[in-house]
């Protein structure tokens, strides 16, 4: 009796211990984007490099030579397109973009991108309410971008030319800001 006390012990132990892990790892806030672990200790560009949705805009941050700002220290929310949301640009015009030659125009697309300071869904939200259905974000490149809800839940942004990207992943937490991952590519005008 007490042998089989002690394995129901040990088996309850061992269960607990694998079920404290399970939800550890999800407490940590690290989101999968990409089919790779989006890690809240690490940088922007650490955790990019490692989303095979966004190798384009991994490529794209390089030529612009981006890669050093995206490391600072921030905080930055960067609104970011996956590879299809390239793609679905006009024939040429991301091949046209990564020439060097090019490089003052790539680098105010991407940091169109990009807004000062961390603004999660709970951030975005408050702003959308308060400015009663949506709000306006300044982005590093001195444009705007319009927040808006598209439902109860969904989050949408629109680019000063009207063409609006749909936030499909929130709240990807970095060291230094914060991911929102995006099915549009947003052009500044």
């Amino acid at each position: 009796m007490k042998s089989m006390n002690l394995k129901s012990l040990a088996s309850a132990v061992l269960f607990s211990a694998i079920v404290f892990s399970s939800h550890a790892q999800t407490m940590d806030n690290t989101v999968m984007v990409g089919g790779e672990s989006m890690y809240p200790t690490k940088n922007i560009v650490e955790n990019a490099v490692n989303s095979k949705k966004h190798t384009t805009l991994v490529a794209a941050v390089k030529a612009a030579g981006l890669v050093e700002t995206l490391q600072s220290k921030g905080p930055f929310t960067v609104f970011a397109p996956v590879n299809d949301a390239f793609e679905n640009l006009p024939e040429g015009t991301v091949e046209t973009l990564l020439k060097p030659e090019n490089k003052a125009t790539l680098t105010k697309v991407l940091t169109y991108h990009v807004v000062s300071g961390t603004y999660d869904y709970a951030a975005m939200d408050k702003l959308i309410t308060a400015g009663k259905g949506k709000a306006t974000l300044k982005t590093v490149s001195g444009g705007t971008l319009t927040i808006m809800k598209n439902g109860a839940h969904n989050i949408v942004v629109k680019d000063e030319s009207g063409n609006v990207a749909t936030i499909s992943t929130y709240d990807v937490n970095q060291s230094n800001g914060v991911i929102h991952v995006i099915d549009s590519v947003l052009m500044p005008k």
